[in-house]
């Protein structure tokens, strides 16, 4: 089985698949960790990127949100998805191949199929829903 996680330099899960600029791949057997590799996403975003992990013939997805369009994208490669992780990446690995990995069937951005937008400035994240002060977006493009 061969994992991909949505990977920050940090070492922790990305949350923004669209917007991934690494993959730690993980190849197992027999329920472990057999070795692992970052995978660079060379600039590709959104629906590029379920193309590549396809190429890496990876079988299963963790990562942090995730639209609606790369969801069918995974899914029309057989990759299964894992979304709504936090924390970090070997340690969801370790989850999933256990059976204990937390994750959400609904970690995506409901707002696009409102027409609303989310901003990525340089100075940070910036919500274009218009929510009020002090909320925190976490709108997860595809």
């Amino acid at each position: 089985m061969i994992i991909a996680v949505t990977y920050d330099s940090d070492g922790s899960v990305f949350q923004h698949f669209g917007h991934s600029e690494a993959f730690k791949v993980y190849r197992c057997e027999d329920g472990k960790v057999v070795s692992s590799e970052i995978v660079s996403s060379d600039g590709q975003g959104h629906g590029a990127l379920a193309g590549l992990l396809s190429g890496h013939s990876v079988d299963a997805l963790i990562c942090g949100g995730i639209g609606m369009g790369a969801k069918m994208a995974l899914e029309s490669y057989g990759i299964r998805l894992y979304a709504g992780v936090t924390g970090s990446a070997d340690e969801a690995v370790a989850g999933l191949l256990a059976g204990t990995l937390a994750y959400s069937e609904d970690a995506n951005c409901s707002h696009h199929s409102e027409g609303h937008e989310c901003h990525h400035g340089s100075g940070g994240h910036e919500c274009g829903h218009g929510h009020d002060a002090g909320h925190e977006c976490h709108c997860h493009h595809d």
